[in-house]
């Protein structure tokens, strides 16, 4: 959790963004507990509110538990959870767009998977 924050999106969404980040790298694990709303607020310099807001969402989305009293923890099956997501909303926000390109310029399926073959990953 060592991102810096910009002015490009919602504070909140970029903290949920970012501790779904480390659970993808395998920097959080299942089960393993994450900062506190005032670790992050501290570290962040930023409302605890706010990064409860951002924690909010996970729990919401079964990314994160709570444990009364004790804090929050990833949840088993998280990182496919966010992977699906992920995954999804690179397909609506990349390959639509690419697709509908490709497309008006007459860009045939195999032409354009010749052109991806030919750039590395």
């Amino acid at each position: 959790m060592n991102e810096r924050l910009t002015e490009q999106k919602s504070i909140y969404l970029q903290i949920g963004e970012m501790i779904e980040t480390d659970i993808l790298r395998g920097i959080l694990l299942e089960e393993e507990q994450v900062p506190s709303t005032n670790e992050l607020a501290k570290l962040y310099t930023i409302n605890p509110a706010t990064a409860a807001k951002g924690v909010g969402l996970l729990v919401d989305d079964g990314i994160l538990y709570k444990r009364r009293g004790i804090g929050m923890f990833v949840s088993r099956g998280a990182r496919e959870k966010i992977l699906a997501k992920r995954r999804a909303s690179f397909a609506e926000n990349h390959l639509a767009p690419l697709l509908a390109e490709a497309r008006s310029l007459g860009i045939s399926r195999e032409e354009l998977l010749t052109m991806i073959g030919e750039r590395e990953l």
